[in-house]
């Protein structure tokens, strides 16, 4: 009795244990660094600029008109 609890507990760690054995391999691929292009647009900014200094020029002829 003693023998075959022996063969099954010894089966059962082989069999449990035996997907321990698997390996594994990752490829390690080298960085590839490009550069970066960043267009900045700041019409935006010289657009509001240009809009207060005409606002501020309209403002002293509207005050000169009247």
């Amino acid at each position: 009795m003693a023998r075959n609890l022996f063969f099954i507990v010894l089966f059962l760690n082989l069999f449990i244990f035996s997907g321990c054995q698997t390996s594994h391999q990752v490829e390690i691929k080298p960085v590839e660094i490009k550069p970066i292009h960043i267009t900045i647009d700041v019409n935006v900014r010289v657009e509001k600029a240009l809009d207060d200094f005409f606002d501020d020029i309209e403002a002293a002829e509207n005050k000169i008109k009247k």
